[in-house]
């Protein structure tokens, strides 16, 4: 993995519908264990992506997802192991600080925080 991805404050995830058109996406992501993590809601069509096919490309970006890199091909997966997915959103309130704890807040608030699944990203 490409250390501008692993510094990378935004990523462009990009995944792919069943008839092979792309869908970019800008999210935070956290490096460890020589792969990418990022979460998401559950109900979101990344992951129904992710689930149906698994490609991705990923890339540094802004914050509106225009890529500052070169994309990477690699593999999804919905993070099933809870231990993994517990040091996925510590290490992103690490990465984040209280951007990501107060939009946690929201997500308690509006009940959406046990619909949240965690992404891990082989590139």
């Amino acid at each position: 993995m490409s250390p501008d991805l692993e510094r990378a404050r935004y990523v462009s995830l990009v995944t792919f519908r069943k008839d092979g058109r792309e869908v970019a996406t800008p999210v935070w992501s956290v490096a460890f264990g020589g792969k990418l993590y990022c979460y998401t809601n559950g109900n979101m069509g990344k992951v129904k992506r992710i689930r149906a096919t698994k490609r991705v490309r990923v890339a540094p970006s802004d914050a509106r997802g225009k890529p500052l890199g070169g994309f990477a091909d690699g593999t999804g997966r919905i993070v099933a192991e809870p231990e993994l997915g517990k040091r996925v959103y510590a290490e992103l309130a690490a990465k984040y600080g209280w951007t990501y704890r107060l939009l946690d807040v929201f997500a308690w608030l509006g009940r959406r925080r046990s619909q949240r699944v965690a992404i891990e990203l082989t590139v």
